[in-house]
């Protein structure tokens, strides 16, 4: 009797897959670059702004930007450097304020 496999596939996982889940996600329609730029309050009138003209995402659009940032802060993991984490982090309070969520 041949050995029962473990619940893995045998084929290997996409490298890039959370690439892919931000560019076919019903999420957000993202400006390019919007993670790179260095500026919290930038950041988050991109995620606002990509949010509102957005036809892709299903829920209200300040949802929908702040699970996108905190989807990106969350597949960084421990690759982000701490001064990129603490303008996203940033980002976050920027977005509340934009939304009038403060």
């Amino acid at each position: 009797m041949p050995k029962a496999k473990s619940g893995r596939s045998a084929k290997p996982s996409p490298r890039k897959w959370s690439a892919a889940v931000r560019q076919t996600s019903d999420a957000l329609d993202l400006e390019s670059g919007v993670f790179a730029k260095n500026s919290p309050s930038a950041i988050a009138r991109s995620l606002k702004r990509s949010a509102e003209r957005s036809r892709r995402r299903k829920s209200e659009p300040f949802r929908s930007a702040m699970s996108m940032l905190t989807f990106y802060i969350n597949r960084a993991g421990r690759k982000l450097p701490r001064s990129k984490l603490r303008v996203l982090e940033r980002a976050k309070s920027e977005l509340r304020k934009a939304f009038g969520r403060d």
